[in-house]
């Protein structure tokens, strides 16, 4: 049985291998995750479709591979077997030979895969001198890994490095960007380089929504089933003053001004892979407990690498809360071709005049940056006040006023 890349997404036009979670040899079973292939977006997973043994692997991780390329080999059924050319490989073992076993299908295959190749190189080794315990021989980026942790410290320094004597631990780790963190990269000069971007601050007094989290907390998760938290009311706000500056909702194309006459907001949120910014569709339709879930629904599959292209495509407006990592304020970048991007902050206690009087208030700065070409600071200004009355007053979100 062939293994292929899946279909990618009409705009991806590659992507890159990024882990093999089974080794040549090693019996698989139906549906299990046989590899991950990173695209610029998701990490697609490619299961096994019956039970059986893993063949060869034909490219390895960190190559570049198109949709519906042949990656690997299985066969269907069985156990691992040996093959008649195993015994001669395993007899060669002890001669830490980077090269195939005599006899093999791969005689006259280069026996490093590009990433192997690349981590010798980096780490400047000597390949000879590492034992592969891969099919037929081949040595394996944990087999480098192995020798390197095993080696003395010199055999992992560059080949080339200038300075023989370093005092103290001085060392230093290359490794290449992920396909995400590169899409990342560049989307964010994008923004900066094609966009006249603008931040405008305020500040919003959050006692009234804390106060009213407070009082409702367990009547709210007993009913639904989730904890009632601040970005539901983020949103809220959000989608209302939408609302009312539909600028703000709108796009350029080319010499155009796209108006939506929907409201999907993006959530940023922080995965081991890198920042993503999946949507919540139609939030003037949601309530504050389907967006709660909706939420937590999209930050699990982040953490877990399970977000689909449908959940990071589209989307008007970029909510992003740097206050969960302790930030106090921020400018944050526009998310192309969105026209602006909201961030939350820290809810921090501050010393507040309040008629005349000093009173300690949770305070939060909120940021909107914006697109100056097609949002005058009248309506950027004007929706930054929205936000701030209607979190400062949140029955004002229930009574639509």
């Amino acid at each position: 049985m062939e293994i292929k890349v899946p279909v990618l997404p009409e705009s991806v036009a590659d992507a890159t291998i990024a882990t093999w979670h089974v080794k040549a040899g090693e019996a698989v079973t139906r549906d299990q995750v046989l590899v991950d292939i990173e695209t610029d977006k998701v990490v697609l997973e490619v299961v096994a479709q019956a039970d059986g043994v893993m063949g060869e692997i034909i490219h390895d991780t960190g190559a570049t591979v198109t949709a519906e390329e042949v990656i690997g080999k299985m066969e269907a059924g069985g156990a691992p077997a040996a093959k008649k050319d195993d015994a001669p490989a395993k007899k060669e073992d002890a001669k830490a030979d980077a090269a195939p076993a005599a006899g093999s299908d791969d005689s006259n295959d280069d026996a490093l895969s590009p990433s192997v190749r690349r981590m010798i190189a980096e780490k400047g080794l000597d390949a000879s001198k590492i034992k592969g315990t891969g099919k037929n021989g081949r040595v394996t980026k944990e087999d480098v890994e192995k020798f390197v942790a095993a080696a003395p410290a010199k055999a992992a320094a560059p080949a080339a490095s200038a300075p023989t004597a370093v005092a103290g631990d001085r060392s230093q780790k290359r490794v290449p960007m992920t396909r995400l963190r590169k899409t990342i990269a560049n989307r964010l000069l994008e923004a900066k380089n094609s966009t006249a971007m603008l931040t405008t601050f305020n500040e919003v007094n959050m006692k009234p929504i804390m106060d009213l989290r407070k009082q409702y907390q367990d009547v709210f998760e007993k009913k639904h089933g989730i904890r009632l938290g601040f970005m539901s009311f983020y949103v809220k706000a959000v989608t209302e003053a939408l609302k009312r500056f539909p600028e703000v909702n709108a796009a350029i194309d080319g010499d155009d001004i796209v108006y939506h006459n929907y409201f999907d907001v993006s959530i940023a949120v922080s995965t081991p892979r890198g920042l993503v910014t999946p949507v919540l569709r139609d939030c003037d339709k949601m309530n504050l407990a389907e967006i709660e879930k909706a939420i937590k629904d999209l930050a699990i599959k982040g953490r877990d690498g399970k977000l689909s292209m449908d959940d990071l495509t589209g989307g008007n407006f970029t909510i992003t809360n740097g206050g969960v990592f302790g930030s106090l304020m921020s400018t944050p970048i526009i998310n192309p071709p969105q026209s602006a991007i909201l961030g939350m902050h820290k809810i921090q206690d501050r010393v507040m005049v309040v008629d005349g009087k000093m009173e300690i208030l949770p305070m939060m700065y909120l940021a909107l940056s914006y697109d100056h070409r097609i949002i005058d600071g009248k309506e950027s200004v004007g929706f930054l006040v929205t936000i701030k009355e209607l979190l400062e007053d949140p029955t004002r979100i229930l009574l639509d006023i």
